[in-house]
């Protein structure tokens, strides 16, 4: 289906409501290698956003390959009320003040997203957009804080429309290995998407339920 799915974005100039192939959202820059910050990171680790640049190496969309969820509706249900009481008890937040700034990061209305060989599926309720995609290679972006994140970009190649022209994974993750949850940004223009820094969809295995992937954050 070609139908146009429009999701929220805060971009850096103007909030505005897109269609499925406009701008996935945006990303803060507050100095973690994502925007957002894992209790599990440690200090100096790739995945705290501390890496050289020969560590970094190409990426196959097979390291994404499954059916993902969105963390969002777990968060609007209070699921994941345990994971905010945590991150207040140890973090620079109160509760509120993290509740608040995941709205942000996790909003989306893309609810699941089906990554199976070249294409990669959006669904949105039952609408959905499909689009065959090609590495774009990647891009190191460095933070306010000093530590630095990797975008992994994938171009589109035929599908859909309405599909957005390019994807770009983050996930901790620097050089070739299957992710466990990824952040995804999605729209037609590279270099924009590149500088989005405020919305960051997260997606977990479609498998996992609610009280799950509470655990596994409350894990790491």
């Amino acid at each position: 289906m070609k139908k146009a799915i429009t999701t929220l974005s805060y971009a850096l100039a103007v909030s505005a409501t897109l269609t499925f192939a406009g701008t996935a959202g945006a990303q803060t820059s507050s100095g973690n290698n994502h925007g957002h910050s894992h209790s599990h990171d440690k200090k100096g680790s790739v995945h705290d956003g501390y890496f050289d640049d020969d560590q970094v190496k190409a990426r196959e969309l097979s390291d994404w390959e499954g059916d993902w969820q969105s963390v969002y509706p777990y968060l609007v249900d209070g699921t994941l009320d345990p994971v905010l009481a945590d991150k207040a008890k140890h973090g620079d937040k109160s509760g509120g003040e993290y509740r608040a700034y995941y709205d942000r990061g996790y909003k989306t209305n893309v609810g699941r997203i089906v990554i199976n060989g070249k294409k990669v599926t959006f669904f949105r309720g039952k609408d959905s957009v499909t689009g065959d995609y090609e590495t774009d290679g990647h891009e190191i972006l460095t933070y306010k804080k000093g530590n630095r994140g990797v975008r992994f970009i994938f171009r589109k190649s035929a599908g859909d429309d309405a599909a957005p022209r390019f994807i770009q994974f983050s996930d901790h993750i620097v050089a070739p290995e299957k992710a466990d949850h990824y952040h995804l940004y999605w729209g037609n223009d590279r270099a924009a998407l590149l500088n989005e820094v405020t919305n960051w969809p997260t997606y977990y295995p479609a498998n996992l339920n609610g009280k799950q992937i509470a655990e596994e954050m409350l894990a790491h």
